[in-house]
């Protein structure tokens, strides 16, 4: 009986239901960049608890949602020589090595940094 190990990183593509279509949207670098604000937004939802008790749960609710319609929210780009479209390029062979495999090395290190973001999580 052979084991499957699960694959955090499959599990949030799969919740995050991204196809054809929103990954060609995220390569637009607008996409890329505001999805920078995910982080913040969801450090300052998550401390509104203080002073919406369970009131904070709707903040959180709205990023979620900003968190899933990212990706979405911009046509496709006019072009995806920018770094943030190679960026989304990245994540998409990153999140397909079970069907074609990459370096053992790439693998290694894209998991040590998503763990260190991670590491940000519970502060």
């Amino acid at each position: 009986m052979t084991r499957t190990r699960f694959d955090l990183f499959a599990a949030s593509e799969r919740l995050m239901r991204m196809d054809e279509t929103a990954w060609a949207r995220h390569a637009n670098p607008l996409s890329v960049y505001s999805r920078m604000s995910v982080l913040p937004l969801t450090t300052l939802a998550v401390w509104s608890r203080v002073w919406l008790g369970w009131g904070a749960l709707i903040p959180v609710a709205l990023v979620l949602a900003w968190t899933w319609w990212n990706p979405r929210a911009l046509g496709r780009p006019a072009g995806t020589g920018s770094w943030a479209s190679r960026g989304t390029f990245g994540e998409r062979v990153f999140l397909n090595r079970a069907q074609v495999p990459i370096p053992a090395h790439h693998e290694t290190w894209a998991k040590r940094l998503a763990w260190g973001s991670g590491l940000g999580v519970p502060s």
